[in-house]
């Protein structure tokens, strides 16, 4: 069996584990890991390539993970995301291709807002006692913290990525 047939299977593993994890670190610690961000690029730029991608749609894809970070850098620059986020969400939307990255940045916004009023929620309300001692929980309740958006842009790359291209080649 060559490398070729395995990128696939290889690319699904990598980006579903990859964005999991990075889902549940920045809930947990509000932080995304600039590893996990090159693991997915590394992996993009490895996989992409074996798995058929022509060069057109790598192009397409960085040029939309590019104009994505642009847009999201200003909003880093204002305070409105956090820089991991940012990163996250351009290097996913490179992954899922200038066709489905509407739809994952559409979910990302949904699942983000109803993260967000979650977490609002649980700002308004005490903690149970058996939850107080878990620092990552009571770091969410806390005014001065932000959302873990990395949990929505996990989420919604999840729910995306079963309909593009990765999951459709057919050997």
């Amino acid at each position: 069996m060559t490398i070729s047939v395995l990128a696939t299977p290889m690319a699904t593993v990598i980006f579903a584990f990859t964005l999991v994890y990075a889902g549940l670190m920045d809930l947990t610690t509000m932080r995304i890991r600039n590893g996990l961000v090159l693991v997915l690029l590394a992996a993009y730029a490895m996989l992409a390539p074996l798995a058929g991608f022509t060069l057109e749609e790598i192009a397409w894809s960085t040029a939309i993970a590019m104009g994505i970070l642009a847009v999201c850098f200003v909003f880093f620059a204002f305070g409105w995301m956090g820089g991991g986020d940012v990163k996250l969400l351009a290097v996913t939307a490179l992954w899922l291709g200038f066709d489905h990255t509407p739809a994952f940045l559409l979910y990302t916004a949904l699942f983000g807002g109803a993260l967000t009023l979650v977490v609002l929620r649980l700002r308004t309300v005490g903690l149970p006692a058996f939850l107080g001692n878990r620092l990552w929980i009571s770091q969410l309740q806390s005014d001065e913290a932000g959302v873990p958006y990395g949990v929505a842009v996990a989420v919604a790359a999840l729910v995306v990525f079963p309909q593009t291209r990765w999951m459709t080649i057919v050997f």
